[in-house]
């Protein structure tokens, strides 16, 4: 069919009109061909035979991490990073034996670590060593071009600048394994990252962490750089404000210094950590990066355990601080009062067996006050007898023993409790009613940790509350904003009544203020102290044996205890002081908690400081 008039006129110009458009799409495509061939082609041909474009990771700066008053105590100083990415590096054999000639790293440290990167990816940098020194670093650059895919970028790299200090509180960090990489516990963290391991490094790593960043690079056909792209900053972490006080922990921890075992002080009246200190302890830097076999294999073969925070792992008797316990429960349950007395001869036979007061030839007539003061055995015999195990236990765990105290760190131990069910349930035997005498006074099967006491201790200082240990006070943003704020928070009170409080706290007052209190040595002056000692049996010895050093092993002698806080009447701090092996708790542990508290008391001005005499 023929199309005629304006049909025809209609379909010439349709086609006219298409073959217009085509013509101009053309033309466009021609003039970009024309521009990318002719004008920028010289360039593009030296891009694709020579470079290319990379994403480049840039990790994030960790958080700082400070004591309460500001002081720093882990920052990030920079970090020379060696690694290697293989599909740059050929012959890999022959950069590695170069690199290993120029750095002096042994070339199976190189080679291992090449193998242990089986299904990575070769565009990836794979990490061979972590904080190279200034010369190693001079050495590759200056020989860069004999060194193929090779490159050291500069990362932040965690310092702890008290070497040993709060270690076990501030933990460390260490390289992420497969089974974290894989649990999505760590989002944003890649296969030879550094992570939290333990401590707070660990239990707040969501606020140290910040955010990775990237570079878009450009580099030649040997993987160097030859021109940054696009950068995406990275978002650091959070700086963390801990309630430990920096001065106090270096007093606790030269206190302890050639001893075994644990200082903690806090805050009575909202439950802050003031200090935590663990001896022996380990340097945290040695961790960076990864610790040595050698170094490794040392701490966890030394009999001291320095890899054990004892504040809170570490589980003792409590030896005569338990008698704290033991007066609450006898007044609460009508078992004695202010005017019940007992006659100390030194023993006390119950059954067919003899019980022996520390104090050899007795203390004579005294009442629940001069027990508390001279710790009197044979008084707080007589007082668990009468109450039984069962009741002792109920008051021991209402005042925080036998469980957590629920601090922030992890891996911390509940201590024991025993009861008469405990027993049958773990050893398939009756409680036997002699046990009880051991227990009333702070030995037997009972279990505590210097945590524990401490709260504990803090508790009676307030008027009965037990708040819950903290360790982190507040958290900043790197602009110094606050993002929160952490609150003190109660977990419960102790089961005593006001009378009951007054009592035990003016028997506790007697301990170090009394004429013949047995910590009576650390008095200090203008400040009343209240406070226990105790000393915990670690071995069944006879008395004469006992009484002889020579004839004790080490590891045979008495732990000592000292608990206490100050000022008595509005106290500002509560402290627990705990020496393995160090036998007695008025000359071993009190002494220390002295120290302790009158640095703390100076720095808040409530004591005159006294002057240091140069040795």
């Amino acid at each position: 069919m023929i199309m005629k008039g304006p049909d025809r006129e209609w379909l010439k110009r349709r086609l006219m009109g298409g073959a217009f458009f085509m013509l101009i799409a053309f033309a466009v495509l021609a003039a970009r061909l024309f521009y990318l061939q002719v004008i920028e082609g010289e360039e593009y041909l030296r891009l694709s035979e020579n470079n290319c474009i990379r994403l480049k990771s840039v990790e994030a700066s960790r958080g700082l991490i400070y004591d309460r008053n500001g002081v720093l105590l882990v920052d990030n100083r920079p970090s020379f990073d060696l690694k290697i990415v293989l599909k740059d590096a050929r012959p890999i054999k022959k950069t590695l034996e170069t690199l290993a000639g120029f750095t002096q790293i042994p070339l199976e440290e190189l080679q291992a670590k090449i193998d242990g990167n089986k299904g990575g990816g070769k565009y990836k940098p794979l990490l061979l060593k972590k904080g190279i020194s200034r010369d190693q670093l001079a050495l590759v650059e200056a020989h860069s071009f004999d060194l193929p895919g090779v490159q050291v970028d500069v990362e932040p790299r965690r310092n702890y600048v008290y070497k040993m200090s709060a270690a076990h509180l501030l933990g460390y960090l260490g390289q992420i394994n497969g089974g974290e990489l894989s649990s999505g516990k760590y989002p944003g963290v890649r296969g030879g990252d550094s992570i939290g391991k333990y401590g707070a490094e660990k239990v707040f790593e969501d606020l140290l962490r910040g955010k990775r960043g990237g570079r878009q690079v450009e580099v030649d056909a040997s993987g160097r750089l030859v021109r940054v792209i696009k950068t995406v900053d990275s978002v650091p972490g959070k700086n963390l404000f801990l309630t430990i006080n920096n001065t106090l922990q270096q007093t606790a921890e030269a206190m302890l210094r050639d001893k075994a075992g644990a200082i903690v002080a806090l805050d009575p009246s909202n439950g802050d950590v003031l200090v935590m200190a663990s001896n022996p302890s380990f340097d945290q830097n040695d961790f960076i990066g990864g610790i040595s076999s050698k170094k490794w294999k040392k701490l966890l073969a030394d009999p001291d355990r320095p890899m054990s925070n004892k504040a809170i792992q570490g589980e003792y008797p409590p030896a005569s601080t338990y008698k704290m316990i033991t007066a609450i429960a006898a007044l609460e349950e009508g078992v004695v009062d202010t005017g019940t007395k007992v006659f100390c001869s030194g023993q006390y036979k119950f059954g067919n067996r003899v019980y022996r007061c520390w104090k050899k030839w007795g203390h004579g007539e005294l009442n629940l006050l001069g027990a508390i003061e001279k710790s009197c055995d044979v008084y707080f015999y007589k007082a668990g007898e009468a109450l039984g195990v069962d009741s002792l236990a109920q008051y021991a765990k209402g005042c925080g023993l036998g469980k957590v105290t629920g601090i922030e760190l992890e891996h911390e131990r509940p201590g024991l409790v025993p009861t008469s069910a405990w027993k049958r349930k773990r050893y398939g035997v009756a409680w036997q009613p002699g046990e009880t005498l051991s227990i009333a006074i702070g030995q037997g099967f009972n279990l505590v940790t210097p945590l524990q006491m401490a709260v504990f201790t803090a508790a009676l200082g307030n008027g009965g509350t037990l708040y819950r240990p903290r360790i982190l006070k507040s958290v900043q943003t790197l602009n110094g904003e606050v993002a929160d704020v952490v609150e003190p928070e109660i977990i419960g009170g102790l089961p005593a009544g006001k009378e009951t409080l007054k009592i035990v706290r003016k028997g506790l007052l007697d301990v170090v203020q009394g004429e013949r209190g047995t910590a009576r040595r650390i008095r200090i002056k203008g400040v009343e102290i209240a406070g226990k000692t105790g000393t915990a049996q670690v071995f069944s010895l006879k008395k004469k044996d006992r009484e002889s050093d020579k004839r004790l092993d080490y590891n045979l002698r008495d732990h000592a205890w000292f608990v206490c806080y100050a000022p008595a009447e509005n106290p500002v701090i509560a402290i627990s002081v705990m020496v393995e092996h160090g036998e007695h708790g008025s000359s071993a542990a009190a002494p220390m908690a002295g120290a302790v508290l009158r640095a703390y008391l100076e720095e808040k001005g409530m004591i005159e400081r006294v002057a240091k005499v140069k040795e």
